[in-house]
């Protein structure tokens, strides 16, 4: 069995972050042949879900660079590598002494998802506050009501540059975090972050699918540093032309831009579709 997993933002969504209608054909193209294909992002299912719909994602989901794996056929999650609140302490208050308000995502009893956050001051805080609630079935709401029988998945932040990058150095020091970053549709001069568990990572849960569905080989498209787990798994790798510059130096090949359906195009004719 051959698996085709794609990165969501940068890879196979449009700068619209939405599937093309080229795209979405050729999705069906691949279900209409046989062809096994998943997705492996840093969102989460919510914010994901509305974006899939109808384009045959049946197989496993991997969801937070890793961290979840979503099983559609049961409606299930399989969980690793969560964090507990003493785990992210340290970081928490590096982004109240930079003036940040982390958002903390986090799956509660009876698989409930919320997103939880510190006194908002921007209108880009705000603005991204109220996306989250705009997804249905995530809970969005003060710090204060996160709940103390929580798992935490991740912690996402917005921010100015210098301050951003004073969070990373902080994430750098502790084991067991790791950080991703980039530049943030809300304005140009902030920058994003998402922090979660090391041992967590796209192609740690890829090996689990593997495994699961007896998998032979792997052909993943990514363009960015959260990609390039999986790209070493893999035994074709493909990056868009508009991927960061050291994802594109160890793909198999560089392809079309990601808002041009440069990976359609490629799949259509790798497959001949």
């Amino acid at each position: 069995m051959e698996l085709v997993v794609f990165d969501l933002d940068g890879t196979l969504l449009n700068r619209n972050s939405a599937l093309s209608d080229g795209t979405r054909d050729t999705l069906r193209r691949l279900a209409d042949r046989g062809i096994a294909y998943t997705v492996a992002t840093g969102r989460t299912l919510h914010a994901a879900r509305t974006l899939l719909e109808g384009s045959e994602f049946k197989l496993p989901h991997i969801y937070k660079n890793g961290v979840m794996i979503w099983r559609p056929d049961t409606g299930n999650y399989s969980h690793s590598n969560l964090l507990a609140m003493d785990e992210i302490r340290s970081i928490i208050e590096g982004f109240i002494s930079q003036g940040i308000p982390p958002f903390i995502f986090t799956i509660e009893p009876a698989d409930r998802h919320g997103v939880y956050h510190l006194p908002l001051k921007t209108p880009a805080e705000h603005r991204l506050a109220a996306h989250f609630a705009a997804i249905e079935g995530l809970h969005v709401g003060p710090v204060a009501g996160l709940p103390s029988a929580a798992d935490i998945t991740n912690i996402s932040a917005i921010g100015p540059r210098s301050a951003i990058e004073r969070v990373e150095r902080l994430v750098r020091a502790e084991s067991h975090l790791v950080a991703y970053s980039g530049a943030a549709i809300e304005g140009a001069e902030l920058l994003w972050i998402d922090i979660h568990h090391s041992e967590a990572s796209k192609g740690g849960a890829i090996g689990q699918i593997k495994r699961d569905l007896g998998v032979s080989r792997v052909i993943c498209f990514g363009d960015s540093d959260n990609d390039l787990s999986m790209f070493a798994l893999a035994d074709e790798c493909y990056a868009p032309s508009n991927a960061k510059k050291g994802v594109k130096a160890v793909a198999t090949a560089v392809i079309g831009h990601h808002d041009e359906d440069g990976i359609a195009e490629f799949l259509r004719e790798r497959f001949q579709l």
